[in-house]
């Protein structure tokens, strides 16, 4: 099992919006509104990290309102 922490940027007034739909994404399972230069940390479980690399490039920066993304994987 692949554990990631993905940080997300928004665009102005976007962040609660998109709060709804990156949680409704496959393989997300939690994501939180916060303070800081990322508005929106979302957690991933994938089974590997192709998959987690697919939802984040396919699916998350695809969302309207989405600007820049990082993703780390969680070491242990």
């Amino acid at each position: 099992m692949v554990h990631a922490f993905i940080m997300v940027k928004t665009a102005a007034g976007k962040s609660e919006g998109l709060l709804a739909e990156i949680g409704d994404l496959e393989s997300v399972a939690d994501a939180h509104i916060v303070a800081g230069n990322y508005d929106i940390i979302a957690e991933i479980d994938a089974s590997e990290v192709y998959e987690v690399l697919r939802t984040v490039s396919s699916r998350l920066q695809g969302l309207d309102g989405v600007t820049d993304t990082k993703t780390y994987i969680a070491m242990g």
